[in-house]
């Protein structure tokens, strides 16, 4: 061995005990937390089943005893809690809309099979996944039980309500436009599963236009470009659209490049933006 080479074989077995690899943070240490919320448990009457309830708290809510706030009723807040609170703070910061309270709602337990339980609640019929169909009992969750205690206990405004969902939330939020249009003030629906048990919501629709002229709520449906649900999500629109009904101001958007979950961000931006101008 050469002296080159001895220098070298030394400067890598010097670095190997100089430089040991970083170990893991204890488990000893808090978990993070949204600033500004709580967490509420609720057993429903409707559906058997526990929800938690992650709630955001307007800024000056502790302040304003009497203030009523618009409220946002957010489905898949395990996954979309954290989302809208970024998402509201930008945007009432940038003025462009005012704060809310944001009500997430998902399932109890720390092994919550939330795949399986948004399945159930989240769809209006029974179609090929093993006991969905509860979209009824959920809606009666959320209209009996639910907003009464929002609006009991958070000072939600009555007339500033709105729901929002994605994918099967997003087929949930029609479903719920269509059957109970005055619930709500506003609907967000993202990525709305058009398709689902052979094309219910389309047909849904269309009894509905049969009995109804007026349909006086606020509406902002999207979808990303790059996702299979695009092509149903244009043609309900377009047909949707064509019907003028009365009293709706709505409006719809293909993200350009995004997929199915990576259209959520700028689907509740623009959405929530359209909804409060």
């Amino acid at each position: 061995m050469n002296s080159h080479t001895a220098a070298l074989c030394l400067l890598v077995l010097s670095l190997g005990i100089a430089a040991p690899v970083a170990s893991a943070p204890s488990a000893g240490y808090p978990s993070v937390t949204v600033r500004g919320s709580e967490v509420q448990t609720m057993k429903s009457a409707s559906t058997g089943r526990s929800y938690d309830l992650y709630i955001r708290k307007p800024a000056d809510f502790d302040k304003n005893k009497d203030k009523k706030y618009p409220v946002l009723y957010l489905l898949d807040g395990q996954w979309d809690f954290k989302l809208l609170d970024s998402v509201v703070g930008g945007l009432v910061h940038d003025k462009q809309m005012p704060d809310i309270v944001v009500v997430g709602i998902t399932y109890s337990g720390d092994d919550a099979d939330y795949d399986a339980l948004r399945a159930r609640d989240y769809t209006p019929t029974p179609g090929a996944l093993e006991g969905s169909g509860d979209g009824p009992k959920f809606l009666s969750f959320i209209k009996t039980e639910l907003i009464p205690f929002v609006e009991g206990n958070y000072r939600g405004d009555p007339a500033r309500r709105i729901l929002g969902g994605h994918s099967f939330g997003g087929l949930f939020t029609l479903y719920a436009m269509f059957t109970e249009p005055s619930l709500f003030w506003g609907y967000l629906a993202g990525s709305p599963d058009i398709t689902w048990d052979n094309d219910f919501l389309v047909k849904q629709e269309a009894d509905f236009a049969t009995k109804h002229k007026n349909l006086p709520v606020r509406l902002f449906v999207g979808v990303g470009g790059a996702e299979e649900l695009v092509t149903p999500g244009v043609g309900f629109v377009r047909t949707f659209s064509a019907r003028n009904y009365n009293g709706l101001h709505w409006d719809a958007r293909v993200i350009e490049g995004e997929g199915h979950a990576g259209v959520k961000p700028e689907f509740y931006n623009r959405g929530l933006r359209f909804l409060f101008h």
